[in-house]
C-alpha cells in the first residue's frame, strides 16, 4: 500500500493540483482540525472538494480523528512547544483513538494525507502516515513536496 502526504503552504493552486495528479493520488484525506479557515485559501473544505473532483477526479474526505486536539496544537504552536513532546502526545492520542482499527484500510490505498505545513518534517501528517505504517505494516510513504 502507498500513502502520500502533502501540505498546501507555499504552493500555488496550479502546483498543488498538478503534484497530486502526477502522483496518481486517488483520494485526499484532510487531516486538519480546522479546514474552513480563510487562511486555507483554495484548500477550504468545500472549495477543495470541488477542485479535486473537477480538476483531478480525486475524492475528498475529512478525518478530524487524524488531527491533534486544539490543546496539543496550542501547546506546540502558541507556546513554543517541544517537538518531541508534541510527537509523543499526538502518537498517544492516535493510539487512544485506535485509528488503525477504526479506519477502512482499503480506502487508504493511493490516498494522500493533507495538512498545511509545507514540509513533513515537523508535521502531524507524517506522524499519521508513520503510525499507520507501524500498525498496518507493508505501507510505503511518499511525501509530495
Amino acid at each position: 500500500m502507498k500513502i502520500f502526504t502533502i501540505g498546501f503552504t507555499k504552493k500555488s493552486a496550479e502546483s498543488f493540483f498538478t503534484k497530486l495528479q502526477r502522483a496518481g493520488v486517488k483520494r485526499l484525506v484532510d487531516v486538519r482540525l480546522n479546514n474552513v479557515s480563510q487562511l486555507a485559501g483554495f484548500t477550504k473544505r468545500d472549495d477543495l472538494r470541488y477542485f479535486l473532483k473537477a480538476i483531478c477526479n480525486i475524492d475528498y474526505v475529512h478525518l478530524p480523528e487524524l488531527a491533534p486536539t486544539q490543546e496539543i496544537m496550542d501547546d506546540y504552536k502558541k507556546h513554543n512547544g517541544d517537538w518531541g513532546l508534541y510527537e509523543r502526545q499526538f502518537i498517544d492520542l492516535l493510539a487512544a483513538r485506535k485509528v488503525e482499527k477504526r479506519l477502512d484500510r482499503k480506502s487508504f490505498e493511493g490516498a494522500c494525507l493533507l495538512c498545511s505545513e509545507d514540509k513533513p518534517t515537523h508535521c502531524h501528517r507524517r506522524l499519521v502516515a508513520e503510525y499507520l505504517k507501524d500498525k498496518w505494516g507493508n505501507v510505503q510513504i511518499e511525501h509530495i513536496i
